[in-house]
């Protein structure tokens, strides 16, 4: 789990969080609700019990953690079955892949069982900062703030989801304009190609002394050497690769990885997942596609195989970590536009110890499978990205708000190989 300090705020920030899930479903028909266009995608209304089971299961049915909140009676049994996500210490789930098919419960028992939750986590949260300092209460609240953070991920999951299933309807319709307007604001114009750090001995990961809120999988904080590079100023762009496309990027196989370039001939890979003609299916329906804005949803098979024919590669997360806290200039566009890939595998950081229980399980399941991608996305809800943040995808998904941005050995325009070119 996470670590957090309780503040004053907590009540309020819970009410805002769990209300804002309900508003992302309102532009929705009922028919949308159970709308699940692949294995990996899930229905908005299954987001909206999954992220109410968090709180429930970690939070109302522990005994030795919650205050005692008179009256509350936890929902139908069985409900915990339909909304586990992967916790095996919980006990059996139903399959992912047949979400769509769970019409019941209907989204009105969804929301009145949602509203009773937060009845109760809200008292228990008023009664705990009672005395914060008791080890159960401070745990309890702690686990409030997971829960919360939790949340904010799914209302990213179900937008990105969402656009997944529209993009499969003939109809192409749109769920509306404003996240696309937060995408646009991330785009740059007339920076400098490139940031150099003279590499040496850095540190990564969450600190754990500020305070604020970090999972599992950020910590702890360690050293690792990185030889001197360089990092692109500005995620790439549509135009840049239409240029890989047009030099038959999708076509040489010397450019990809193998298990890349088998994907590229089963699915018959031929551009970024939503580009349909000259425009680009998006939240907003089918828009025109501009040039300058930065290039997204690739994989990481994709993003490697541009990386190599411009040649350039993609960032570690080391690397990019430490161009985000601050090497002596910002990094544009870390957070808000794209999450980015890197070319690390998504593996704890050494001295990583998973949390006990069944919550141990949130960032517990390490995978080389699955690779971090840095920064956060113009559908991350408001303050929930941080240099530390380490998001994770198989290599060969494309639907998340993805992007990239190249990174190469040395310094430009440094062409001496010695210990310090930059």
């Amino acid at each position: 789990m996470g670590s957090s300090t309780a503040s004053k705020g907590l009540l309020e920030r819970f009410q805002a969080v769990r209300s804002r899930s309900v508003e992302l479903i309102a532009p929705l028909n009922p028919e949308d609700l159970c709308l699940q266009g692949m294995a990996d995608a899930s229905p908005p209304k299954w987001h909206l019990g999954h992220t109410t089971w968090f709180f429930e299961e970690f939070l109302l049915k522990a005994p030795e953690l919650t205050p005692f909140i008179p009256g509350y009676e936890p929902a139908d049994p069985r409900w915990s079955f339909l909304f586990n996500s992967y916790y095996d210490a919980i006990g059996e789930r139903h399959p992912r892949p047949e979400r769509g098919l769970l019409s019941r419960p209907p989204i009105a028992e969804v929301l009145a069982w949602r509203g009773q939750v937060d009845r109760a986590i809200s008292q228990g949260i008023t009664l705990a900062q009672q005395d914060p300092g008791q080890p159960g209460p401070a745990a309890w609240l702690e686990l409030v703030e997971l829960g919360l953070q939790h949340e904010q991920q799914h209302q990213e999951l179900l937008l990105m989801d969402l656009l997944d299933g529209f993009s499969r309807n003939p109809l192409e319709p749109g769920y509306g304009p404003e996240p696309e307007t937060l995408y646009e604001s991330g785009w740059l114009e007339g920076e400098s190609p490139w940031l150099s750090h003279q590499g040496g001995l850095v540190e990564i990961g969450h600190s754990g002394l500020s305070g604020s809120f970090h999972f599992d999988n950020e910590a702890p904080r360690h050293r690792q050497w990185l030889e001197p590079f360089a990092i692109a100023s500005h995620l790439v762009t549509n135009g840049e690769y239409e240029a890989f496309i047009a030099d038959g990027g999708y076509r040489r196989p010397e450019l990809w990885m193998s298990e890349g370039w088998a994907l590229v001939q089963q699915r018959q890979w031929q551009s970024p997942r939503y580009w349909r003609g000259d425009g680009e299916f998006s939240l907003a329906g089918r828009q025109p596609r501009p040039s300058q804005a930065p290039v997204r949803h690739l994989s990481w098979f994709e993003a490697d195989a541009y990386a190599r024919w411009a040649g350039g590669r993609l960032p570690s997360e080391a690397e990019w970590e430490v161009m985000a806290t601050g090497a002596g200039q910002p990094l544009p566009q870390a957070f808000g536009v794209l999450w980015q890939w890197t070319s690390s595998p998504y593996r704890p950081y050494p001295g990583f110890q998973s949390a006990p229980g069944a919550v141990g399980e949130y960032n517990g399941k390490f995978m080389s499978s699955q690779m971090v991608l840095k920064g956060s996305c113009f559908l991350t809800p408001e303050g929930h990205g941080r240099p530390s943040y380490r998001n994770f995808y198989p290599p060969a998904s494309r639907w998340m708000a993805s992007g990239l941005r190249l990174a190469m050995d040395g310094c430009p325009g440094h062409p001496d190989s010695g210990p310090n070119p930059c």
